[in-house]
């Protein structure tokens, strides 16, 4: 089982009416949260998940409770708190690229404090942390507690998932995220990502240097142009994007970091020494499975992750 930590909450669509009142603005709300779409999208991949993280105890933060459910995500780790549920307001740019802004302050999913953790089984095969929880407090010492506490007994995964509408200092985020990146086996970044951490910096720079630490894998995203992997074994190369008519872009990153967990899984290579022995080959077929699940979200409005069904080929 892969234990996911970090945010729940609603995405909030605005559905602008030609012509209609400016008074007035429709939205659609779809329950998300990168974490909270990594967890479905394992599930939906076949891998047993759970999600560590704080629901409201209002209607919001019962549906969301209800969609784990009904996704097949285990709540054993999620605790209740009497305080409002996160709210991402989302506007598309012209290519599909979600702009959030957050109101978030004060909300149930931020309220996980060091009391809160969790004592973990060999059940748990791996931890899986990203986006504004790696930074918003008490969430965050929570999260790096957490992964001190288990790295190297079990698999850590970490994507950055840069917002910095919840937290606008990007100090703060460089600081933890060169503080995460030691104990993380796994990394998926996206270069949006690493152009808002390091503007000056050269991302492959960046990235040799995260490999110094524990890490064995990184996978830079890049949008429509594909991705890179970077092995500290194997070196690195570059794979194109999946061609798709894109909706919108929302959910690929989580859908990505799902496939990358789920396709070691399916081979019970989900543990820090499964890692390491991956070959190149092995590596390049996880780097494509992961593209090609990222296309299939990209194809949808919304974060809709892929059904390991609608994988089969691949």
């Amino acid at each position: 089982m892969y234990l996911v930590c970090g945010e729940a909450l609603f995405d909030c669509f605005s559905e602008n009416e030609v012509g209609g009142q400016a008074s007035k603005v429709n939205f659609k709300a779809i329950a998300g949260g990168s974490p909270f779409n990594v967890a479905v999208g394992l599930r939906r991949l076949g891998v047993n998940a759970a999600l560590f993280a704080g629901l409201s105890t209002d209607y919001l933060g019962r549906r969301l409770q209800q969609v784990l459910c009904e996704e097949g995500v285990r709540t054993d780790y999620v605790l209740d708190f009497d305080a409002p549920t996160t709210l991402a307001m989302v506007a598309l740019g012209a290519n599909g690229s979600p702009h959030y802004s957050f109101r978030g302050e004060g909300c149930a999913d931020r309220q996980l404090q060091l009391a809160h953790l969790p004592e973990l089984n060999d059940e748990v095969r791996g931890l899986h942390i990203g986006s504004f929880s790696l930074v918003v407090q008490p969430i965050a010492d929570t999260l790096l507690a957490l992964v001190r506490r288990e790295s190297g007994k079990r698999l850590v995964s970490l994507d950055p998932n840069v917002r910095l509408n919840p937290e606008p200092n990007i100090e703060l985020w460089r600081s933890r995220i060169a503080e995460l990146v030691k104990h993380a086996d796994l990394i998926k970044v996206s270069d949006e990502d690493l152009s808002l951490l390091y503007p000056d910096g050269d991302p492959h720079s960046v990235i040799e240097g995260w490999l110094e630490h524990r890490c064995q894998l990184v996978f830079l995203t890049r949008g429509g142009q594909g991705a890179t992997v970077f092995s500290r074994r194997h070196g690195s190369w570059s794979t194109p994007a999946s061609l798709t008519v894109i909706a919108d872009t929302v959910g690929a990153g989580d859908t990505f970091q799902a496939a990358l967990i789920a396709w070691l899984t399916e081979r019970q290579l989900d543990s820090v020494e499964g890692l390491k022995q991956l070959n190149r080959e092995q590596i390049d077929a996880m780097l494509k499975f992961a593209i090609a699940a990222a296309a299939l979200t990209c194809s949808k409005t919304g974060p809709d992750l892929p059904y390991r069904h609608q994988l089969e080929m691949r």
